[in-house]
């Protein structure tokens, strides 16, 4: 079988991860081609197998663009002719809406990763959502919520859900953190963009209640203001930043929507306990009580549950097990990667 990926931006985000771990799986017995904006710096790239073709569309933005969205259009089309795929998988909304244009429908498969983008912050896209969503053979929700959502906003057709999944994180035991964070009597681990989206104002806030543990964050890309913080880390952008989990006492990730967060299941897959916003998908994958905690965005109940996990040893223990148990039964790449050959085998309705 012939497949084209097709994603938005070529960092790495969610969206791109499923594109990794899918398209590093299926080339083994299928030929995989993934297209990507130039967006991003190109990051994506650099993880995927040899034998995976890649192209990119330097016109596929994000953002609205007239002139952008009808080259891209252009590219997007020559692309189908050149390869002929038998299935187009689409990630993320924008190329969702592009390549549910261009492309037939009867070969295509979109995910929207994370419902919640579009259903919140960007309303004004659901009318083209609802237009279009006969232009595919599936509608493919990260998690149970999302096709909740998709259903009650009148977009019913062929629409399912597929958890994320991944490999096990490998461990790497020449990976270090910076010496001051080892003066800390534990280590609270976040790692997500610095983008409207992800609560770095509440991390601070939460550091600032729990003096004891150092707090690290991954994924800034430009300097960051600590206000001053003692115990907060920022290190920056790190590719496949999901071993340092392993350094990690526990996984803290404050947002105000997500899907099916990767960042989560990468914690999960090293056996940590996870504190995080009860937004989304989250509590499909943080059972509160189970395996860690999903609240409210309120910063004494992070720091009271984080508290309470790092001082009861049983509890950590047990939720540490039962974080491993539950990513090894629904949410590795094998699971995921099955699921989806059974949409691309679909025939369109």
């Amino acid at each position: 079988m012939r497949i084209m990926e097709v994603v938005t931006r070529s960092d790495l985000g969610g969206a791109q991860s499923v594109v990794i771990n899918l398209s590093n799986s299926l080339c083994k017995y299928h030929e995989v081609i993934v297209v990507a904006g130039t967006e991003g710096g190109g990051q994506m790239g650099q993880l995927l197998y040899d034998n995976v073709k890649q192209e990119s569309v330097k016109w596929l933005r994000r953002s609205v663009s007239l002139k952008n969205d009808l080259l891209s259009l252009v590219c997007l089309w020559r692309l189908y002719h050149k390869y002929q795929p038998d299935v187009i998988h689409l990630h993320s909304s924008k190329v969702g809406i592009l390549g549910r244009l261009v492309f037939p429908k009867s070969k295509i498969v979109y995910t929207v990763h994370g419902f919640d983008s579009i259903r919140l912050a960007y309303r004004k896209f659901l009318p083209l959502e609802r237009f279009l969503q006969n232009r595919c053979k599936a509608l493919v929700g990260v998690c149970q919520y999302d096709k909740k959502n998709l259903l009650e906003e009148k977009i019913t057709h062929q629409v399912g859900f597929v958890y994320n999944g991944i490999k096990t994180v490998k461990i790497d035991d020449n990976l270090k953190l910076p010496d001051e964070c080892l003066q800390y009597e534990k280590i609270i681990l976040c790692i997500a963009r610095l983008s409207k989206p992800k609560r770095f104002d509440l991390f601070l806030e939460v550091a600032d209640l729990l003096h004891q543990y150092a707090f690290v964050w991954i994924g800034n890309q430009s300097d960051v203001d600590t206000c001053g913080h003692k115990n907060v880390f920022c290190l920056g952008s790190i590719p496949n930043a999901g071993r340092y989990n392993h350094l990690a006492d526990l996984f803290f990730l404050p947002t105000n929507y997500e899907g099916l967060p990767m960042v989560i299941l990468e914690a999960m897959s090293l056996g940590k306990p996870v504190i995080t916003s009860n937004v989304g998908g989250v509590n499909e994958m943080v059972i509160s009580g189970w395996n860690g905690y999903a609240l409210d965005n309120v910063a004494e109940q992070f720091a009271d549950k984080i508290r309470l996990v790092l001082n009861n040893e049983d509890l950590y223990a047990g939720f540490s097990k039962h974080s491993l148990e539950l990513f090894k039964q629904k949410f590795t790449v094998e699971k995921m990667v099955e699921e989806y050959l059974l949409l691309y085998n679909l025939k369109s309705s």
